[in-house]
Protein backbone atom coordinates (compact mmCIF):
# COMPACT_ATOMS: atom_id res chain seq x y z
CA UNK A 1 0.00 0.00 0.00
CA UNK A 2 2.60 2.10 0.63
CA UNK A 3 4.75 1.95 -2.69
CA UNK A 4 1.31 2.12 -4.25
CA UNK A 5 0.85 5.73 -2.25
CA UNK A 6 4.44 6.80 -3.80
CA UNK A 7 3.36 5.90 -7.36
CA UNK A 8 0.26 7.85 -6.93
CA UNK A 9 2.15 10.98 -5.39
CA UNK A 10 5.24 10.90 -7.77
CA UNK A 11 2.30 10.67 -10.77
CA UNK A 12 0.59 13.55 -9.36
CA UNK A 13 3.56 15.45 -9.34
CA UNK A 14 4.04 14.53 -13.34
CA UNK A 15 0.72 15.93 -13.67
CA UNK A 16 1.06 19.26 -11.78
CA UNK A 17 4.02 19.86 -13.58
CA UNK A 18 2.36 19.37 -17.05
CA UNK A 19 -0.28 21.49 -16.02
CA UNK A 20 2.33 24.43 -15.13
CA UNK A 21 4.10 24.23 -18.36
CA UNK A 22 0.79 24.72 -19.94
CA UNK A 23 1.09 28.48 -18.96
CA UNK A 24 -2.33 28.67 -18.82
CA UNK A 25 -3.70 31.30 -17.09
CA UNK A 26 -7.26 29.66 -15.94
CA UNK A 27 -5.42 26.46 -15.08
CA UNK A 28 -2.62 28.40 -13.28
CA UNK A 29 -5.53 30.23 -11.31
CA UNK A 30 -7.71 26.95 -10.31
CA UNK A 31 -4.54 25.41 -9.01
CA UNK A 32 -3.49 28.26 -7.01
CA UNK A 33 -6.80 28.46 -5.41
CA UNK A 34 -6.38 24.75 -4.73
CA UNK A 35 -2.77 25.13 -3.26
CA UNK A 36 -4.04 27.50 -1.20
CA UNK A 37 -7.12 25.90 0.31
CA UNK A 38 -4.96 23.09 1.24
CA UNK A 39 -2.02 24.95 3.04
CA UNK A 40 -4.58 26.67 4.90
CA UNK A 41 -6.74 23.47 5.90
CA UNK A 42 -3.04 22.12 7.36
CA UNK A 43 -1.81 25.32 8.83
CA UNK A 44 -5.65 24.91 10.81
CA UNK A 45 -4.72 22.04 12.44
CA UNK A 46 -0.70 22.95 12.64
CA UNK A 47 -1.26 24.91 15.94
CA UNK A 48 -3.70 22.62 17.68
CA UNK A 49 -1.81 20.09 17.01
CA UNK A 50 1.32 21.35 18.66
CA UNK A 51 -0.74 22.58 21.48
CA UNK A 52 -2.30 19.04 22.45
CA UNK A 53 0.48 17.06 21.45
CA UNK A 54 2.63 19.00 23.77
CA UNK A 55 0.47 19.33 26.90
CA UNK A 56 -1.01 15.30 26.60
CA UNK A 57 2.62 14.19 26.32
CA UNK A 58 3.81 16.17 29.52
CA UNK A 59 0.41 15.46 31.69
CA UNK A 60 1.22 11.51 31.29
CA UNK A 61 5.04 12.23 31.43
CA UNK A 62 5.53 14.42 34.62
CA UNK A 63 8.78 16.14 34.98
CA UNK A 64 10.46 13.32 35.48
CA UNK A 65 13.55 11.81 34.26
CA UNK A 66 11.84 10.32 31.47
CA UNK A 67 10.80 13.51 29.80
CA UNK A 68 14.63 15.16 31.14
CA UNK A 69 16.07 12.29 28.76
CA UNK A 70 13.87 12.98 26.00
CA UNK A 71 14.48 16.40 26.05
CA UNK A 72 18.15 16.58 26.12
CA UNK A 73 18.95 13.36 23.82
CA UNK A 74 16.05 15.69 21.05
CA UNK A 75 17.97 19.12 22.28
CA UNK A 76 21.42 17.34 21.67
CA UNK A 77 20.56 15.90 18.18
CA UNK A 78 18.94 19.26 17.25
CA UNK A 79 22.23 21.71 17.96
CA UNK A 80 24.80 19.06 16.50
CA UNK A 81 22.65 18.98 12.95
CA UNK A 82 21.58 22.66 13.36
CA UNK A 83 25.91 23.28 13.89
CA UNK A 84 26.64 20.88 11.05
CA UNK A 85 24.28 22.26 8.52
CA UNK A 86 25.62 26.22 9.01
CA UNK A 87 29.64 24.66 9.13
CA UNK A 88 28.73 22.92 5.91
CA UNK A 89 27.46 26.04 4.21
CA UNK A 90 30.72 27.87 5.29
CA UNK A 91 32.63 25.76 4.25
CA UNK A 92 31.02 25.76 0.44
CA UNK A 93 30.94 29.31 0.58
CA UNK A 94 34.36 29.33 1.53
CA UNK A 95 35.40 26.92 -1.32
CA UNK A 96 32.96 28.46 -4.41
CA UNK A 97 33.78 31.76 -3.43
CA UNK A 98 30.53 34.02 -4.34
CA UNK A 99 31.65 37.28 -6.57
CA UNK A 100 30.22 40.50 -5.92
CA UNK A 101 26.98 41.51 -7.61
CA UNK A 102 28.27 44.44 -10.18
CA UNK A 103 28.05 47.67 -8.92
CA UNK A 104 24.04 49.01 -10.45
CA UNK A 105 22.55 45.71 -10.60
CA UNK A 106 20.26 46.35 -8.04
CA UNK A 107 17.58 48.48 -9.61
CA UNK A 108 15.60 51.43 -7.56
CA UNK A 109 12.27 48.86 -7.81
CA UNK A 110 14.45 45.78 -6.48
CA UNK A 111 15.64 47.96 -3.93
CA UNK A 112 12.05 49.43 -3.01
CA UNK A 113 10.57 45.88 -3.51
CA UNK A 114 12.91 44.76 -0.10
CA UNK A 115 10.37 43.88 2.49
CA UNK A 116 11.01 46.29 5.88
CA UNK A 117 12.44 44.60 9.16
CA UNK A 118 9.47 45.59 11.07
CA UNK A 119 11.72 44.12 14.48
CA UNK A 120 15.12 43.51 15.41
CA UNK A 121 15.90 40.36 16.54
CA UNK A 122 15.82 41.36 20.47
CA UNK A 123 12.29 41.79 19.50
CA UNK A 124 11.50 38.76 18.34
CA UNK A 125 13.00 36.86 21.40
CA UNK A 126 10.86 39.75 23.74
CA UNK A 127 8.08 38.58 22.05
CA UNK A 128 8.03 34.30 22.57
CA UNK A 129 7.79 35.03 26.05
CA UNK A 130 3.40 35.60 26.28
CA UNK A 131 1.73 38.27 27.99
CA UNK A 132 -1.86 36.65 26.95
CA UNK A 133 -3.11 33.08 26.26
CA UNK A 134 -5.09 34.10 23.29
CA UNK A 135 -2.57 35.94 20.74
CA UNK A 136 -0.39 33.30 21.05
CA UNK A 137 -2.80 31.24 19.36
CA UNK A 138 -4.19 34.32 16.67
CA UNK A 139 -0.95 34.50 15.81
CA UNK A 140 0.40 31.11 15.67
CA UNK A 141 3.08 32.31 17.61
CA UNK A 142 4.56 28.83 18.61
CA UNK A 143 7.47 29.69 20.68
CA UNK A 144 5.38 31.25 22.79
CA UNK A 145 2.48 28.78 22.69
CA UNK A 146 5.76 26.21 23.81
CA UNK A 147 6.20 27.76 26.97
CA UNK A 148 2.39 27.36 28.04
CA UNK A 149 2.06 24.20 27.08
CA UNK A 150 5.21 23.16 29.10
CA UNK A 151 3.77 24.63 31.95
CA UNK A 152 -0.13 23.55 31.52
CA UNK A 153 1.36 20.32 30.57
CA UNK A 154 3.74 19.33 33.91
CA UNK A 155 0.95 21.59 36.51
CA UNK A 156 -1.72 18.72 34.58
CA UNK A 157 0.67 15.85 35.52
CA UNK A 158 1.26 17.57 38.89
CA UNK A 159 -2.36 17.09 39.87
CA UNK A 160 -3.39 14.87 42.31
CA UNK A 161 -4.79 11.77 41.33
CA UNK A 162 -8.72 12.67 41.34
CA UNK A 163 -11.95 12.02 39.10
CA UNK A 164 -10.98 15.94 37.51
CA UNK A 165 -7.25 15.16 36.20
CA UNK A 166 -9.12 11.86 34.65
CA UNK A 167 -11.51 13.96 32.87
CA UNK A 168 -9.26 16.43 31.86
CA UNK A 169 -6.51 13.78 30.45
CA UNK A 170 -9.50 11.92 28.48
CA UNK A 171 -10.84 15.32 26.96
CA UNK A 172 -7.47 16.34 25.66
CA UNK A 173 -6.75 12.76 24.36
CA UNK A 174 -10.05 12.78 22.67
CA UNK A 175 -9.74 16.00 20.99
CA UNK A 176 -6.49 14.86 19.56
CA UNK A 177 -7.67 11.94 18.32
CA UNK A 178 -10.17 14.26 16.73
CA UNK A 179 -7.35 16.11 14.83
CA UNK A 180 -5.40 12.89 13.68
CA UNK A 181 -8.62 11.67 12.27
CA UNK A 182 -9.11 15.42 10.01
CA UNK A 183 -5.20 15.05 9.06
CA UNK A 184 -5.34 11.39 7.88
CA UNK A 185 -8.38 12.66 5.54
CA UNK A 186 -6.42 15.15 4.35
CA UNK A 187 -3.60 12.85 3.54
CA UNK A 188 -5.63 10.67 1.75
CA UNK A 189 -7.02 13.59 -0.52
CA UNK A 190 -3.19 14.89 -0.62
CA UNK A 191 -2.36 14.16 -4.64
CA UNK A 192 -4.77 16.63 -5.24
CA UNK A 193 -2.99 19.18 -3.57
CA UNK A 194 0.38 17.90 -4.42
CA UNK A 195 -1.10 18.31 -8.43
CA UNK A 196 -2.03 21.81 -7.40
CA UNK A 197 1.37 22.60 -5.22
CA UNK A 198 3.50 21.26 -8.47
CA UNK A 199 1.78 23.38 -10.85
CA UNK A 200 1.80 26.62 -8.84
CA UNK A 201 5.46 25.82 -8.52
CA UNK A 202 6.35 25.74 -12.23
CA UNK A 203 4.22 28.42 -13.05
CA UNK A 204 6.00 30.99 -10.89
CA UNK A 205 9.20 29.54 -11.61
CA UNK A 206 8.72 29.95 -15.12
CA UNK A 207 7.42 33.62 -14.68
CA UNK A 208 11.18 34.53 -12.55
CA UNK A 209 14.48 35.01 -14.16
CA UNK A 210 17.69 34.28 -12.05
CA UNK A 211 20.58 36.63 -12.70
CA UNK A 212 23.75 35.32 -13.58
CA UNK A 213 25.88 37.10 -11.41
CA UNK A 214 23.88 34.63 -8.68
CA UNK A 215 24.89 31.63 -9.80
CA UNK A 216 26.99 30.81 -7.02
CA UNK A 217 25.19 32.45 -4.41
CA UNK A 218 22.56 30.00 -5.09
CA UNK A 219 25.06 26.79 -5.52
CA UNK A 220 26.13 27.33 -2.00
CA UNK A 221 22.71 27.61 -0.70
CA UNK A 222 21.11 24.25 -2.43
CA UNK A 223 23.79 22.54 -2.27
CA UNK A 224 24.29 23.30 1.15
CA UNK A 225 20.68 21.75 1.87
CA UNK A 226 21.67 19.01 -0.78
CA UNK A 227 24.52 17.41 0.80
CA UNK A 228 22.68 18.06 4.57
CA UNK A 229 19.80 15.84 3.44
CA UNK A 230 21.33 12.64 1.27
CA UNK A 231 24.91 12.81 3.48
CA UNK A 232 25.28 14.81 6.76
CA UNK A 233 21.88 13.45 8.23
CA UNK A 234 22.32 9.88 6.73
CA UNK A 235 25.58 9.30 8.36
CA UNK A 236 24.02 10.63 11.50
CA UNK A 237 21.40 7.90 11.34
CA UNK A 238 23.89 5.30 10.65
CA UNK A 239 26.03 6.19 13.45
CA UNK A 240 22.67 5.71 15.71
CA UNK A 241 21.66 2.15 13.84
CA UNK A 242 19.25 3.06 11.59
CA UNK A 243 18.78 2.62 8.35
CA UNK A 244 18.39 6.04 6.68
CA UNK A 245 16.52 4.35 3.32
CA UNK A 246 14.12 3.13 5.33
CA UNK A 247 13.54 5.95 7.27
CA UNK A 248 13.52 8.90 4.41
CA UNK A 249 11.08 6.61 2.50
CA UNK A 250 8.44 6.36 5.37
CA UNK A 251 8.75 10.35 6.03
CA UNK A 252 8.42 10.88 2.28
CA UNK A 253 5.09 12.10 2.34
CA UNK A 254 5.96 14.70 5.14
CA UNK A 255 9.20 15.93 3.10
CA UNK A 256 6.96 16.29 0.24
CA UNK A 257 4.39 18.11 2.09
CA UNK A 258 6.81 20.49 3.74
CA UNK A 259 9.04 21.08 0.05
CA UNK A 260 5.20 23.01 -1.52
CA UNK A 261 4.23 24.19 1.74
CA UNK A 262 7.32 25.88 2.82
CA UNK A 263 6.27 25.75 5.95
CA UNK A 264 7.66 23.15 8.93
CA UNK A 265 4.45 24.58 11.27
CA UNK A 266 1.82 23.27 8.34
CA UNK A 267 3.29 20.61 7.77
CA UNK A 268 3.67 18.96 10.89
CA UNK A 269 0.10 17.33 11.26
CA UNK A 270 2.04 15.25 8.40
CA UNK A 271 5.12 14.43 10.45
CA UNK A 272 3.59 13.23 13.30
CA UNK A 273 1.35 10.65 11.24
CA UNK A 274 4.09 9.45 9.71
CA UNK A 275 6.55 9.00 12.37
CA UNK A 276 3.95 7.37 14.16
CA UNK A 277 2.48 4.94 11.77
CA UNK A 278 5.21 4.24 8.87
CA UNK A 279 8.05 4.58 11.39
CA UNK A 280 6.48 2.87 14.54
CA UNK A 281 7.85 5.52 16.86
CA UNK A 282 6.19 5.72 19.85
CA UNK A 283 3.65 9.16 20.16
CA UNK A 284 5.29 9.89 24.18
CA UNK A 285 8.58 10.66 21.69
CA UNK A 286 6.83 12.09 18.50
CA UNK A 287 4.00 14.16 20.22
CA UNK A 288 6.89 15.89 22.08
CA UNK A 289 9.96 15.81 19.77
CA UNK A 290 8.29 16.87 16.35
CA UNK A 291 6.90 20.33 18.02
CA UNK A 292 9.81 21.04 19.82
CA UNK A 293 12.21 20.54 16.27
CA UNK A 294 9.47 21.75 14.59
CA UNK A 295 9.91 25.14 16.14
CA UNK A 296 14.10 25.11 17.10
CA UNK A 297 15.59 22.78 14.63
CA UNK A 298 16.43 24.55 11.85
CA UNK A 299 19.11 23.11 9.51
CA UNK A 300 18.44 25.00 5.73
CA UNK A 301 17.52 28.41 7.94
CA UNK A 302 21.08 28.32 9.35
CA UNK A 303 22.65 27.54 6.58
CA UNK A 304 20.65 30.52 4.90
CA UNK A 305 21.31 33.10 7.60
CA UNK A 306 25.46 32.47 7.48
CA UNK A 307 25.70 32.13 3.81
CA UNK A 308 23.57 35.58 3.15
CA UNK A 309 24.67 37.30 5.58
CA UNK A 310 27.98 37.09 4.28
CA UNK A 311 27.84 37.97 0.93
CA UNK A 312 25.42 40.79 1.86
CA UNK A 313 28.13 42.09 4.26
CA UNK A 314 30.85 41.17 1.18
CA UNK A 315 28.97 43.26 -1.24
CA UNK A 316 28.81 46.22 1.48
CA UNK A 317 32.23 46.28 1.54
CA UNK A 318 32.74 44.23 4.94
CA UNK A 319 35.82 42.41 5.81
CA UNK A 320 35.27 39.01 5.90
CA UNK A 321 37.81 37.88 8.71
CA UNK A 322 38.09 34.38 9.91
CA UNK A 323 37.05 36.01 13.25
CA UNK A 324 33.97 36.85 12.05
CA UNK A 325 32.68 34.48 9.89
CA UNK A 326 33.37 31.95 13.32
CA UNK A 327 31.35 34.62 14.93
CA UNK A 328 28.57 34.46 12.58
CA UNK A 329 28.37 30.95 12.49
CA UNK A 330 27.52 30.86 15.88
CA UNK A 331 24.66 33.74 15.44
CA UNK A 332 23.42 31.44 12.51
CA UNK A 333 22.79 28.59 14.85
CA UNK A 334 21.31 30.60 17.69
CA UNK A 335 19.06 32.83 15.28
CA UNK A 336 17.63 29.74 13.83
CA UNK A 337 16.80 28.09 16.79
CA UNK A 338 14.65 31.16 17.32
CA UNK A 339 12.87 31.22 14.44
CA UNK A 340 9.28 30.35 13.49
CA UNK A 341 8.66 27.43 10.93
CA UNK A 342 6.77 29.43 8.56
CA UNK A 343 7.30 30.45 4.75
CA UNK A 344 9.98 33.24 4.75
CA UNK A 345 10.64 33.07 7.90
CA UNK A 346 14.36 32.47 7.36
CA UNK A 347 14.57 35.52 4.82
CA UNK A 348 12.67 38.06 7.57
CA UNK A 349 15.45 37.03 10.24
CA UNK A 350 18.08 37.56 7.95
CA UNK A 351 16.69 40.87 7.38
CA UNK A 352 16.72 42.18 10.78
CA UNK A 353 20.05 41.12 11.27
CA UNK A 354 21.97 42.91 8.67
CA UNK A 355 19.51 45.70 9.53
CA UNK A 356 21.00 45.83 13.14
CA UNK A 357 24.85 45.89 11.91
CA UNK A 358 23.93 48.56 9.26
CA UNK A 359 24.39 46.94 5.76
CA UNK A 360 22.87 47.60 3.01
CA UNK A 361 19.93 45.41 2.58
CA UNK A 362 18.50 46.35 -1.14
CA UNK A 363 20.89 43.34 -1.59
CA UNK A 364 18.43 41.05 -0.59
CA UNK A 365 15.79 42.48 -3.35
CA UNK A 366 17.95 40.89 -5.93
CA UNK A 367 17.53 37.31 -3.63
CA UNK A 368 14.00 37.90 -2.84
CA UNK A 369 12.78 36.55 -6.39
CA UNK A 370 14.62 33.32 -6.19
CA UNK A 371 13.97 32.71 -2.55
CA UNK A 372 10.84 30.64 -3.21
CA UNK A 373 13.06 27.47 -4.23
CA UNK A 374 15.55 27.92 -1.71
CA UNK A 375 12.60 28.17 0.69
CA UNK A 376 10.93 24.69 -0.72
CA UNK A 377 14.39 23.22 -0.66
CA UNK A 378 15.20 24.42 2.95
CA UNK A 379 11.66 23.62 5.00
CA UNK A 380 12.26 20.04 3.11
CA UNK A 381 15.39 19.80 5.20
CA UNK A 382 14.36 20.93 8.58
CA UNK A 383 11.36 18.47 8.15
CA UNK A 384 14.00 15.72 7.27
CA UNK A 385 16.21 16.87 10.13
CA UNK A 386 13.11 16.95 12.22
CA UNK A 387 12.31 13.21 11.55
CA UNK A 388 15.97 12.19 12.09
CA UNK A 389 16.45 13.85 15.59
CA UNK A 390 12.55 11.71 16.54
CA UNK A 391 13.92 8.65 15.20
CA UNK A 392 17.14 8.87 16.74
CA UNK A 393 15.63 9.97 19.97
CA UNK A 394 13.30 6.84 19.79
CA UNK A 395 16.46 4.68 19.34
CA UNK A 396 18.62 6.03 22.12
CA UNK A 397 15.95 5.56 24.32
CA UNK A 398 14.23 2.04 24.96
CA UNK A 399 10.64 1.23 26.14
Amino acid sequence: MNKKQIFIWLGALVVGVVLGLLHIHAIDTVMNYIATIYTRLFRLLAVPTIVLAVITTLASLGGGKELGKIFRTSITYTLLTTFSAAALGLGLYLLIRPGNIPAGAVSAEQAADVPMAEASYSDHVMSVVPDNIVRPLLEGNVLALLIICFAVGIAISRMPESRPKEIIVNGLAGIQEILFTLIRWLIAILPIGIVAFAAQLIAEAGAGVMADSLGKYVAVIISGNLLQMFVVLPIFLLLSGINPIKTFSGMMPAVLMAFFTKSSAATLPVTMENAEQRLGVRKKISRFVLPLCTTINMNGCAAFILCTSLFVMQNNGMELSWGTMILWLFISVISAVGNAGVPMGCYFLTLSLMSGIGANISMMGIILPIYTIIDMVETSENVWSDSCVCAITNKKLPE
